[in-house]
């Protein structure tokens, strides 16, 4: 397993979140949590204009072994997804940490205080 961007927030679920601009948090799936997966073959992202609540279930991603659930870590609207990631879900694999899956336009940042530093999630994966 590759080491955890410092500059990113975890969430329990596995995802992580990279706060941009203007109350944008791009998010996407840990490495560890690909690991677990497999080989993925198939992921279904939200649509964008969607409202997404915290921690609600808004895209599913889909392995050789099982399907999972990817949940939004904030609140708001879906404003962008990655649609190359859509088309060949294998470059999570890759490079977990630059293949975001969706970008939500939140008006809640507080909600990513909430999230985990690197070493509190680095922790609770060895636990």
């Amino acid at each position: 397993m590759s080491l955890l961007p410092e500059h990113l927030k975890y969430a329990l679920s596995h995802e992580w979140v990279q706060i941009e601009d203007d109350n944008i948090v791009r998010v996407g799936i840990t490495d560890f949590a690909q690991e677990k997966l497999g080989d993925l073959v198939y992921i279904t992202l939200p649509e964008i204009g969607q409202y997404v609540t915290a921690t609600e279930s808004c895209a599913t991603i889909e392995s050789v072994k099982t399907a999972s659930d990817i949940h939004s870590p904030v609140s708001g609207e879906i404003v962008a997804i990655n649609q190359s990631i859509a088309d060949d879900p294998e470059k999570i694999t890759d490079s977990p940490y630059e293949s975001w899956l969706f970008c939500v336009k939140t008006n809640d940042l507080s909600e990513v205080e909430k999230l985990l530093l690197n070493t509190e999630y680095q922790t609770m994966i060895t636990a």
